[in-house]
């Protein structure tokens, strides 16, 4: 017996998907869209408010990695200066995340449009940082109502940036097969989802414009965050969560960095993970093919390739073991340190 959670979205999929966002906002009967970017997505920005109309209430485009509150907070008042009555979020997994965050608080609706492979518009879980602290949570509130996968959105999407985006969708999948809510139905995505994005992330990154690899590369992220969406997390993002948050390190490529070394910590103890993850790999050995793609696909080389300090380490086991999230096993500090250590230091 399993029981298996189905997130309720709605997916469009497709080369050309992101002229219909302003079909998807009519079905939810939007009228007053605040379109959602970082800075840099501000050509993005516009081109999905000119595809809105007078649908569009106005933009925002301070969204910023790990969600801080004082960005919820200026986008709030954004909110409330436009009268909005939802949001379009177009970028990765930060806009994304404001998005979440102004559904939580707010109860905004939103589409979104991602245009990286974070694979988060498939999950119930926001986080939000405070002072240096993430804090992150589950609320089925905050799921778009829909999400437009438009794989040409990815063509621009830079090789550093697309290979470690698609590692991070693959932790998704990675923890969701051990988790203590996995079913069958989980697994059959996460084997479908880390083949695809395993196979296309080399292709994509030597040549982004191979429109074949970036929709299969797109449609793994879909599926890797499907799987995390129907599970809970476990070490590996705990891990992740508190290195971004009290380090202010970037999302992608920490969780590129840290997922082959908690592969090798936990897959040992969980041998039908294993399994699924050496077909999809068609690997032996499941930490060591992470490594490589890694490595193919330009993943920095350990925690200090991002500056961190190793002293900071101490305080993130610490953290870690402040509020440890479940997992196959129970981590000790020692065994922290040494993951951390090997995280830290990079190289095979």
């Amino acid at each position: 017996m399993f029981v298996h959670d189905a997130q309720p979205m709605r997916v469009v999929f497709g080369a050309g998907a992101v002229d219909r966002v302003a079909e998807e906002t009519d079905r939810l009967g939007l009228r007053r869209v605040l379109v959602l970017s970082t800075p840099r997505q501000g050509a993005l920005a516009a081109r999905v408010t000119a595809l809105l109309g007078g649908r569009a209430a106005g933009t925002f485009d301070g969204a910023r990695m790990h969600v801080p509150v004082t960005s919820v907070a200026a986008a709030e008042a954004a909110v409330a200066a436009t009268g909005a009555d939802g949001c379009l979020a177009i970028g990765g997994g930060s806009t994304i995340g404001l998005a979440k965050a102004l559904s939580l608080r707010l109860g905004l609706p939103s589409v979104v449009v991602p245009t990286t492979y974070a694979g988060s518009e498939m999950t119930p879980i926001w986080g939000l940082t405070e002072d240096g602290r993430k804090t992150t949570g589950r609320d089925p509130v905050v799921l778009p109502r829909a999400v437009v996968y438009d794989p040409d959105l990815t063509h621009a999407l830079p090789a550093a940036v697309s290979g470690p985006s698609g590692l991070n969708a693959i932790a998704h999948a990675v923890e969701a097969l051990y988790a203590p809510d996995g079913t069958p139905v989980v697994s059959a995505l996460a084997e479908r989802g880390v083949r695809d994005l395993a196979s296309a992330l080399p292709v994509v990154v030597a040549d982004g414009t191979d429109a074949d690899a970036r929709s299969r590369a797109l449609e793994g992220a879909w599926l890797c965050g499907a799987c995390l969406g129907a599970t809970t997390m476990g070490l590996h993002h705990k891990l992740c969560h508190a290195l971004g948050g009290m380090l202010d390190l970037p999302h992608a490529e920490t969780h590129a960095i840290v997922l082959p070394h908690v592969a090798a910590y936990n897959l040992p103890v969980v041998p039908e993970a294993d399994a699924v993850l050496r077909r999809a790999l068609d690997t032996d050995d499941v930490a060591a093919a992470l490594r490589d793609l890694a490595r193919q696909v330009g993943v920095p080389d350990g925690l200090r390739a991002l500056g961190v300090d190793h002293a900071d380490l101490a305080r993130v086991v610490d953290e870690v073991l402040a509020a440890p999230y479940r997992n196959p096993r129970a981590p000790t500090r020692g065994d922290l340190e040494t993951l951390l250590e090997a995280a830290w230091r990079g190289g095979s």
